[in-house]
């Protein structure tokens, strides 16, 4: 892999899609286990530049400069309150705007390099309201000049809040002498509003401001005095740390390990990498060392060492405990997840300094210090409320607020398209973007595009989902698989609506039904196998089969370990799934223009792995190979 030139499959791109999917899903998995994306180094280059100049000199400059704070004298200002709240603040601003987070190549988005305002800062586009039968005025999924006027009133309360000099209070004075003030109160209250507003409109931007963190901030910020706001921002942290560290104790972080260091840019050794599978190439399941360096340099980290850092009155214990976490985020950083959060895991390296070092529990700033007991079980509770309904039941919950980071337990899709009909969403949606395909376009041959459009399910297939995905997409469309045009769910969302964090319910039955009503898609055009995450308390995963034309076509489940005992390629065939619902294909042509819908082009998936067809909840593992 060099600078300039990246490391490509080692395939013939001209013949590529004449092989079996099978054949090109192993090809890609195998590549995948040794060179990742095979980005070349110039990409690292630009979100290292990126992070450099826009995130810390840009953000530390204005964070510092406007609490009159000399950016070049750390010593000043590296424990001072408001320049804390202005780079989080900062954070915000970039992640709001599309600058953060899923922004670049690594993301999907090649050209233009940026969702995020490009989208919402434009009437017309489309928009996903989280409860729009419930929440009186959020019906619809075109975003109106309201949504831009309420996103773009986001954007300025934040700039305001950076550009102002800090407040004083009585809090912040009564517990340091020498101090800068804080942001303005009242713009944080007006800064929770508003966010509230454009999420109840648009989950998508909610969830892309990392509203699940910094929402919770932003009214920390505005409503409590200055010891207690401290305390509740220690707490917050502890929560995202804990509740990510709980979630990765099921079978699937395992998996995220070994393709997360394949595509780790610093480790040019193809044996280390391999030494994380357990025979490449040919079993590419988790070995013991990629379980050990997930439950133990992963896991146990983070859920003890948060919870050592909130009691410890010892300051050597607090400096070592700031010292992991801070090398906990800085390793995240550099190995370029696909969903690329440099700036948040950047932010919560200083914010562990910050909170822990700065602010030690033995001066003053401990949880039992909290001024009232009462509002600090209610704190206390609603911080842990999402995590603990999400793990529970993750179809009420996105993976964000659950605290689900990493964890490899994500909802996801796979979307399929007969021959030409992913032109439909070029043609018929409105954004200020193309399909990732057509962005590869400007820069690749048309068969190059193909080949990169499969990295990306290959990096699909060595994780758990990957597998019942394409078990299921093997069962509908059958030896059609190997025509259909197969593309990775996140990656398609986040041309659509800007934004993807890896997040499925980002890309559920809502978007699909939004893009039908824009692309008018025929029975068997458009297919979709999507995955809910996994219940923490049950051992499988439920499912949904989607025909854009006639919406939600099956329903059924997947126990995980059929998933995790298998390989990406699937050699011994889709893995068994349990169907509990169908829809009544008859029934409902009957119930529509017989003139208008066609048959679906479809297998039957009511069986047994026998082959028996049943009535109700059925079985059906697919033809063995």
């Amino acid at each position: 892999m060099g600078f300039k030139e990246g490391n490509f499959p080692p395939v013939d791109p001209a013949t590529f899609l004449d092989l079996p999917f099978r054949d090109r899903l192993r090809a890609m998995s195998t590549h995948w286990a040794d060179h990742g994306f095979g980005t070349p180094k110039m990409v690292h280059t630009i979100y290292i530049l990126k992070l450099i100049v826009l995130y810390i000199g840009a953000g530390v400059a204005v964070a510092t400069l406007t609490s009159g704070h000399n950016p070049f004298e750390i010593s000043t200002w590296w424990n001072e309150p408001v320049v804390y709240q202005k780079l989080l603040l900062w954070t915000l601003l970039l992640e709001t705007v599309g600058l953060g987070g899923s922004w670049g190549p690594l993301a999907g988005h090649f050209k233009p390099m940026m969702g995020g305002a490009l989208f919402w800062l434009r009437p017309g586009t489309i928009r996903l309201p989280p409860w729009p039968g419930k929440v009186p005025l959020t019906r619809g999924d075109t975003r109106t000049v309201f949504d831009v006027v309420v996103y773009a009133a986001i954007l300025v309360n934040i700039v305001v809040a950076l550009a102002l000099p800090g407040v004083h209070t009585g809090s912040i004075d009564a517990a340091i002498t020498d101090n800068a003030g804080l942001v303005r109160p009242t713009l944080m209250v007006s800064l929770a509003a508003l966010l509230i507003v454009i999420g109840l409109r648009d989950k998508v931007i909610f969830i892309a401001a990392r509203g699940e963190q910094y929402f919770p901030a932003v009214l920390i910020f505005g409503f409590l005095p200055f010891v207690d706001m401290i305390i509740a921002l220690k707490l917050l942290i502890v929560t995202v740390w804990v509740g990510a560290g709980i979630s990765k104790l099921g079978h699937h972080f395992s998996m995220v390990i070994p393709p997360m260091l394949s595509n780790t840019p610093w480790i040019p050794s193809t044996a280390l990498k391999r030494a994380h599978y357990r025979n490449f190439p040919h079993d590419l399941r988790p070995s013991k060392v990629a379980g050990g360096v997930g439950h133990i340099l992963g896991t146990l980290v983070e859920v003890a060492t948060p919870l050592v850092l909130l009691f410890t009155t010892n300051a050597v214990v607090a400096l070592a405990g700031v010292a992991l976490m801070v090398a906990f985020h800085l390793f995240i950083i550099s190995t370029f997840p696909l969903a690329v959060p440099l700036e948040w895991n950047l932010l919560f390296a200083f914010a562990s300094v910050f909170l822990f070092l700065g602010f030690p529990n033995a001066d003053g700033y401990a949880v039992w210090d909290f001024s009232t007991p009462a509002l600090l079980a209610v704190i206390v509770a609603g911080l842990m409320f999402f995590p603990i309904l999400g793990n529970l039941r993750p179809d009420l919950v996105s993976f964000l607020p659950s605290m689900r980071q990493y964890a490899g337990n994500w909802a996801s899709a796979t979307w399929a398209f007969a021959p030409g009909c992913e032109d439909k969403i070029d043609q018929f949606i409105k954004r200020p973007s193309q399909n990732t395909r057509t962005q590869l376009l400007a820069t690749y041959p048309p068969e190059v595009a193909d080949v990169v459009m499969h990295q990306l399910l290959g990096w699909r297939s060595l994780h758990s989902q990957g597998r019942a995905l394409f078990s299921l997409m093997m069962n509908h469309l059958g030896d059609d698989i190997d025509t259909y045009t197969l593309r990775e769910g996140e990656f398609s969302c986040n041309s659509i609506v800007a934004f993807n964090f890896g997040d499925g319910h980002l890309h559920d039955d809502k978007l699909i039904a939004a893009i039908q009503r824009r692309c008018n898609f025929a029975p068997g055009e458009f297919l979709v196998v999507w995955i809910e995450s996994q219940p923490i308390h049950k051992n499988y995963q439920q499912y949904q089969v989607i025909d854009a034309a006639l919406g939600v076509i099956e329903r059924g489940r997947y126990k995980v370990a059929d998933a995790i005992d298998e390989q990406p390629w699937l050699p011994n065939g889709p893995i068994p799934t349990t169907v509990t619902w169908t829809l009544d294909i008859d029934a409902n042509r009957a119930a529509t223009d017989p003139g208008t819908v066609e048959e679906p082009k479809m297998r039957d998936t009511t069986t047994t792995e026998s082959g028996d067809s049943v009535g109700g909840p059925t079985s059906h593992r697919g033809n063995r190979v």
